[in-house]
């Protein structure tokens, strides 16, 4: 099949080229904007308490809107706040105010804080209306361009915080990082493929192709969203560039260097890329298709976060395959050897190469190679036992100093740490009939004795006293594990078990939603993995007509992931001090580690399967795999990793985290898994890793004659 789609694309390369670029600018004038949110909430199904919370509250106090803006003062010299400073926020209050600035519906001055540290304006705006809303953000950025006028001639210094601060914060961070992430991808791209092939049209030539491609790509997944109502992270665009990019990269690599190889056998150059197609089309394809399906089973999660994440990242690694297969060989079929210009390295392979040496090595002491490599993913799989996650999405994708995380801050040296984001309780009257006032004053009481309760507020009642609405302010931040802690034990429990007869409690705000989505994720692991397990299995059975094979690959990329995880833990958690790691992240890893190093497996076991079909021993195979494959899975790796490593240039801990992992990861599938673990299993399991198909044996026509100077380049 790949052969004759080589032939097609290698004989028409025109038509191919312009039915790429009709179907680009259809879809890139035609799709519509693809949008973000940053609403833990909108990721939950419907069924768990804090939504449901959400919708009571929705219900029962329509009218009723949480702060979703914080301005917060304090004095520049800082000392406690005189009366008179209170007198001015208040002021500023009424100013601000007076200018109607559209969105915002009160400005409410609240006392100094108890030590008299800092004061705060609680700001109260329109209700996002969708995820693409920009009314919260522009209300926002209208107040900070307001207040400095007011501050103007007093011993105050303010800034705003909040939901809807952290929102816009988030959303000028993503900009700026998908532009520092951008940059810094295709730079490293167009540097690394100089060094390897020495031609600048090698180097362009994945920018150009793939920036079409990734054009394609958001444009479907734009699509996609609207048609299925799926809601995309504001990672994910971050995501979506070094997706792209590097596994496009990694394709556009595996094809040139098999390329480059067919060439250097004596084949003309339209001829050695259909038989560059034919041969890597099969590794690329299945490759692929194994990154599919992991992100594919993301459909099976419970979490809108991960049902969107999943078919965004599947399709654009589709389109890229797709691309692979038929864009990049039609291009090249145009240039011919021309696209190695200037270099004249492709004609001949060069002696005495680094990973001819390591071939032969690795194929005398294979037991040697297995125990190292696979004793040193086992040591840093132990820390992964400390990973403990972190559930702050808001904050965690703006940078440290931006506005809303600087204030936050100063927030918690005047009120408790809960503040910020209250928890609620509402009790609900079964009977239809007005709660009862006494019963409240009692209800209220129970939950302010609740460990991990700063205070209680007096309830607020719905205009028909059916819904009570009891603020609870925690002693913890509300996105720490101790505050989590807190709201799914004690707090749920005592909310649930003193409920006056008649009624039902529900306890809702952001920490009951990351304690639902502590729930949630806990479920998707138990089943997402295995499920997306067994699909690659599948895959690697079909290439390899083997049941042995999968098994010991499938095992080694699980050890390569619990690796990934350790050494994350290792370097945030344990060097850094960080309190945990960001709760999607072992999805994330899961998803890049097993899916691409799967993709660098298949590519060293697929050439190691054809060394034995030449009639080479179990080692000698190995040996030949890794002079051949290796240099193509080096360079994917690097490529791949140092996209991935971009994503810790964008300044936040979110980006920073999936960053490291993703990058740390993919270094040790490519280099230790890939290039040592696999190949050495392979050697020391020899013809029953191939059981039952044994795919090693025979030497079918095509090959003896594609490899006539196989006999000299044997150790």
């Amino acid at each position: 099949m790949f052969a004759a789609v080589g032939r097609f694309v290698v004989h028409h390369p025109i038509w191919v080229i312009v039915a790429w670029v009709i179907a680009g600018g259809a879809v890139i004038g035609l799709a519509p904007t693809l949008t973000a949110t940053t609403d833990e909430a909108s990721f939950l199904p419907s069924h768990y308490e804090s939504i449901r919370a959400a919708e009571l509250q929705r219900k029962a106090f329509p009218q009723a809107t949480t702060p979703a803006a914080i301005i917060v003062f304090e004095r520049m010299d800082d000392t406690p706040l005189t009366d008179a400073d209170a007198a001015k926020v208040a002021a500023i209050a009424q100013a601000l105010g007076g200018q109607r600035i559209p969105d915002v519906l009160a400005l409410l001055p609240t006392p100094p804080s108890p030590n008299r540290s800092i004061q705060i304006i609680a700001v109260q705006l329109t209700p996002q209306r969708s995820a693409a809303d920009q009314a919260q953000a522009d209300a926002v950025q209208r107040l900070r361009d307001a207040l400095p006028a007011q501050l103007d001639g007093s011993d105050l210094k303010a800034g705003i915080t909040g939901t809807a601060a952290q929102a816009l914060d988030a959303q000028n961070s993503g900009e700026r990082a998908n532009l520092i992430i951008g940059v810094a991808t295709i730079g490293l791209i167009l540097i690394l493929l100089l060094i390897i092939f020495r031609s600048p049209i090698i180097a362009l030539l994945p920018v150009v192709i793939i920036g079409l491609v990734s054009q394609i790509a958001t444009g479907l997944i734009a699509w996609a969203n609207d048609a299925f109502d799926l809601k995309t992270d504001s990672s994910v665009s971050a995501m979506l560039i070094v997706v792209l990019f590097g596994v496009g990269t990694d394709y556009i690599l595996f094809l040139m260097f098999r390329y480059r190889e067919r060439l250097r056998l004596g084949e003309d150059s339209k001829t050695a890329m259909v038989s560059a197609v034919a041969r890597a089309g099969e590794a690329i394809a299945s490759a692929a298709g194994a990154v599919i399906i992991a992100f594919l089973a993301l459909a099976l999660s419970t979490l809108g976060l991960f049902r969107s994440l999943g078919p965004a990242l599947a399709i654009a690694v589709a389109t890229t395959l797709l691309a692979g297969l038929t864009l990049i060989p039609a291009v090249v079929s145009l240039l011919g050897t021309k696209v190695f210009w200037p270099s004249k390295a492709w004609r001949d392979e060069p002696r005495g190469a680094r990973f001819a040496a390591i071939g032969r090595s690795l194929g005398r002491r294979p037991a040697v190679y297995a125990a190292v490599s696979g004793g040193a993913l086992v040591v840093l799989a132990v820390f992964a036992f400390g990973f403990h996650p972190n559930f702050d999405l808001s904050s965690g994708s703006t940078a440290t100093e931006s506005e809303s995380n600087v204030w936050s801050r100063e927030l918690l040296k005047g009120l408790p740490a809960g503040a910020t984001e209250p928890s609620n309780v509402f009790l609900r009257s079964d009977t239809g009939g007005p709660l009862p006032a006494g019963q409240l004053d009692a209800y209220r009481g129970e939950l302010t004795r609740v460990p991990g309760v700063g205070q209680v507020g007096v309830p607020a009642l719905s205009p028909d006293r059916t819904v009570a609405n009891f603020q609870v302010t925690l002693a913890d931040t509300p996105q720490s594990a101790a505050a989590l802690r807190t709201v799914d034990g004690p707090l749920r429990r005592t909310a649930h078990a003193a409920a006056p007869d008649g009624t039902t409690a529900f306890v809702g705000g952001i920490t009951a939603v990351f304690v639902d989505i502590q729930a949630a994720v806990d479920r998707d692991y138990a089943v997402v993995f295995p499920v997306a397990a067994i699909l690659i299995m599948i895959i690697l059975g079909l290439l390899l007509r083997s049941v042995v094979a999968p098994w010991y690959l499938m095992l080694s990329v699980g050890l390569g992931f619990a690796a990934t995880l350790g050494a994350t833990v290792l370097i945030f958690q344990i060097g850094l001090g960080e309190p945990g790691l960001i709760f999607i992240l072992p999805v994330i890893m899961y998803l890049f580690v097993v899916a691409l190093g799967t993709d660098y497996n298949i590519l060293m076991i697929a050439r190691l399967r054809e060394e034995a079909r030449e009639g080479r021993s179990p080692r000698d195979a190995a040996s030949m795999a890794i002079r051949h494959a290796g240099p193509t899975v080096a360079a994917a790796g690097l490529i791949l990793a140092g996209t991935f490593a971009s994503l810790m240039l964008a300044g936040n801990s979110t980006l920073t985290q999936m960053g490291f992992a993703i990058s740390c990861g993919i270094a040790i599938v490519a280099f230790v898994m890939s290039l040592f673990l696999t190949p050495a299993l392979t050697a020391l399991l020899g013809h029953a890793a191939w059981w039952p198909g044994h795919e090693d044996t025979g030497r079918t026509p095509t090959d003896s004659a594609d490899h006539p100077q196989r006999s000299a380049e044997q150790p």
